[in-house]
């Protein structure tokens, strides 16, 4: 059996052992009648158990160190001795990131450095966090959503670590006060680059005046040609409890290419979420080269606007309280796409008007259960992160408005993860087509997996194995090359950017050995790692998949430090076989980022086509 072979039959067996893993637990008692009806047919044969246990239970166990855990089950047994309390009042304690601790009140900046940097930063302010929680004074005491509330802080850039826990009132019998302490990160990131050719310099505020804001600054100037660049970008990540995003962007391109936007949104924030929605404006303009019949490129102006619009409404279809009734949902989206060309390319260039004037309408329905699992030594080093689990099961159908022609859109997702005893597995399967009269177009198959070990020890490193394959397939795809799928920096091995490397289906498979090494220095933890990814491109003349195998192998260090907001930054050097229309053997210094391992949501949002990318 031949490479490509065995990656491809690699990516189809870890695909279907999802759904050999599973183990049955018994349900709860407090569902509705309508849960207790589905639980009772379940039992009719082994495949309605099957899909049962599918939709609603999770292997999930928490692991923890001893200490972690000790502390987290004296906090536990609070939540369970005052579970439905009156929260008489909340205090909420926010800490400099130089020398404190949120689990240990002992805890004081000792050494000069410590207080001189905690001297210059601006702590949260304590409605920011207010803001983000999921319950206020006089309400009853929740232990679900005092954990969502949790979770929502901890995934804030500018914090690090969050501990909330009851404060008993002696002598009452009703009412019990919260205790919040946050422990921030340091939020100004400056950053840059320079060579012979060009400088660049980038300062980022995650926490702009301790209010959550982020303001992000880039700068670029190009020596040869005295051209500057300019990014800027304003977010506000929650206003007034509300949870609505806000953002706006500008950027001027060396090229003089010029982005525009502004970005209104609330997402499912939260599994509890009930409504959610959105609103996106654009302008752009840009060059971008096309070939015509002859194979002959030339640049094309292009000058754009659009705009999106969409709402969703999450209902929780089981009156339970146990978390996998209160976590699953049946959710429906609507949503608006304009998108308005001012300027197009010649029709020797784009012969089909891909680029054209497009309406598009479309709406999900979907059925999703989504929870999160605390774990550490993923992407950060010894700190609590929350990684999500859960399924989904949804379909999408629309239609669009473009050329004039109008034709029918349908697709649907299956997605699901979970904990197992030999690490964490998920995968995402997506399919979608448009139809005009009868016939396909445009066909996307997307299927993506992701896979780690449980947290491995030899002596006193830590280790853990990552594999994301990912396979996209495309037929009866517009006649030019911006349909086509690359493999590029974004999409599959980061150094193959030519867009003449394309096709029409795409395999790529990604390993990562990560290691923790023990110790740190002032404040950093170095985590080694070695990556291989490998991928096959195919088209219409192959039977499949071409036998070029494009390949990459890196091997570097991961640094992550106690009190930055950035997850990480990383120094590499990865080595090149071959790269088509560049040469052989060829070595590249930090061209690998470990973004690609980032894991799915199993979120249903605004509603989408497949991408093909």
């Amino acid at each position: 059996m031949n490479l490509k072979s065995y990656l491809f039959l690699l990516l189809l067996l870890y695909c279907g052992n999802i759904s050999a893993q599973q183990k049955e637990v018994n349900s709860g008692n407090d569902s509705t009648q309508v849960y207790k009806k589905i639980e009772n047919y379940s039992k009719k044969s082994k495949f309605n158990r099957f899909i049962y246990r599918l939709l609603f239970k999770s292997n999930r166990q928490t692991k923890s160190t001893s200490g972690a855990k000790r502390r987290r089950f004296l906090i536990k047994k609070s939540f369970d001795r005052n579970e439905g309390k009156i929260i008489r009042s909340i205090t909420i304690e926010t800490l400099d990131p130089f020398g404190y601790s949120a689990e240990n009140f002992k805890d004081q900046p000792e050494k000069g450095f410590e207080k001189f940097g905690n001297s210059l930063h601006i702590k949260s302010k304590s409605w920011t966090i207010r803001n983000l929680l999921l319950f206020k004074k006089n309400d009853p005491l929740d232990s679900l959503i005092v954990k969502e509330s949790e979770r929502l802080i901890r995934r804030q850039r500018y914090t690090r670590s969050v501990v909330i826990k009851p404060v008993e009132i002696p002598g009452s019998r009703d009412s019990v006060d919260i205790s919040i302490r946050v422990l921030d990160t340091w939020s100004l990131i400056p950053n840059g680059a320079l060579s012979t050719s060009q400088g660049n310099f980038e300062l980022t505020e995650r926490n702009f005046l301790g209010l959550g804001h982020e303001f992000r600054n880039e700068y670029t100037r190009r020596f040869e040609t005295g051209r500057d660049a300019y990014l800027g970008r304003y977010s506000i990540n929650n206003i007034k409890n509300t949870f609505i995003n806000t953002s706006l962007t500008y950027e001027n391109s060396l090229n003089n290419y010029t982005t525009k936007n502004a970005r209104i949104e609330r997402q499912f924030f939260s599994p509890l979420t009930r409504l959610a929605g959105g609103m996106f404006f654009e302008k752009r303009f840009f060059i971008d080269s096309l070939p015509n019949n002859s194979g002959i490129f030339n640049n094309q102006n292009f000058k754009s606007d659009a705009q999106e619009y969409w709402f969703g409404h999450s209902f929780k279809i089981f009156k339970g309280k146990n978390e996998d009734s209160r976590t699953t949902n049946l959710v429906t989206t609507l949503g608006f796409k304009n998108v308005r060309f001012l300027q197009t390319p010649d029709l020797i260039y784009d012969p089909s008007r891909f680029f054209a004037n497009e309406k598009l309408y479309l709406a999900t329905i979907g059925l999703n259960t989504r929870k999160f699992a605390e774990d550490k030594y993923l992407f950060n080093f010894g700190i609590i992160e929350d990684i999500p689990y859960g399924q989904v099961y949804s379909i999408t159908g629309g239609f669009q408005e473009k050329n004039n022609i109008k034709r029918s859109y349908f697709g649907g997702r299956f997605a699901y993860g979970d904990y197992f005893s030999f690490g964490y597995l998920s995968t995402n399967i997506e399919w979608g087509s448009f139809f005009n009269n009868g016939c396909s177009e445009e066909t996307t198959f997307r299927i993506e997996g992701n896979y780690f070990t449980n947290l491995l020890n030899v002596g006193n490193w830590k280790l853990r194995q990552f594999i994301k394959p990912t396979m996209v397939i495309g037929n009866h795809r517009a006649p030019i090359i911006k349909d086509r799928l690359i493999i590029s920096d974004d999409n599959g091995i980061a150094g193959f950017n030519n867009p003449l490397i394309n096709g029409t289906r795409k395999l790529s498979v990604a390993f990562q050995t990560q290691t923790y090494a023990p110790g740190n220095w002032h404040g950093f933890h170095f985590s080694p790692f070695y990556n291989m990814t490998f991928g096959f491109l195919g088209d219409e003349d192959n039977r499949f998949l071409d036998k070029t195998l494009y390949s990459k192998f890196s091997i570097g260090v991961l640094i992550n430090n106690d009190y930055l907001v950035f997850n990480s930054f990383q120094i590499s050097l990865s080595y090149y076989p071959s790269i088509p229309f560049e040469g052989e053997n060829l070595f590249r210094t930090n061209s690998f980022k470990n973004n690609d391992l980032a894991l799915p949501d199993f979120q249903i949002g605004q509603p989408v086509i497949v991408p093909y990318k």
